[in-house]
């Protein structure tokens, strides 16, 4: 089993930052210089721990409602950690009293957020070398 936290950036940037690295720069190829960014120091984040209490997951709360950033190391795919940090951060956002939940999803990952309500909007597009599709939830 695992837990999620919601933390701010600083809470978090010890255990996401270097799982996002990890997921992202390693293994997709997204350049590292865009990994990181200002938005993080004003997003909720939330991360995902094992039992042993090392980081399984993490993913971010826009102050605008966008979801991002969602990642899950590879031996924890498919086990619903994406799943519950996923819950945890639209619960966030409902709390703050977002209409919507958005996210840039990716289009390997476009079913996952289809099952959690999730419905696509506007054309597919490239970002970091990945192609995306926003995708929007009514909350």
């Amino acid at each position: 089993m695992a837990r999620v936290e919601l933390m701010s950036w600083e809470q978090a940037q010890p255990t996401a930052g270097p799982l996002r690295f990890a997921i992202f720069v390693d293994e997709q190829n997204v350049p590292s210089g865009i990994e990181l960014d200002d938005h993080d120091v004003l997003c909720m984040h939330a991360v995902a721990f094992d039992v042993e209490n090392k980081p399984i997951g993490t993913g971010r709360l826009l102050p605008d409602g966008h979801i991002g950033r969602m990642a899950v190391v590879k031996e924890w795919r498919r086990r619903g950690i994406g799943a519950e940090i996923l819950q945890a951060l639209i619960a966030e956002a409902r709390k703050r009293g977002h209409a919507e939940a958005i996210v840039s999803a990716q289009l390997q990952a476009a079913e996952f957020y289809r099952e959690h309500g999730f419905v696509a909007e506007g054309k597919v597009y490239p970002e970091a070398g990945i192609l995306h599709q926003k995708m929007v939830k009514k909350l």
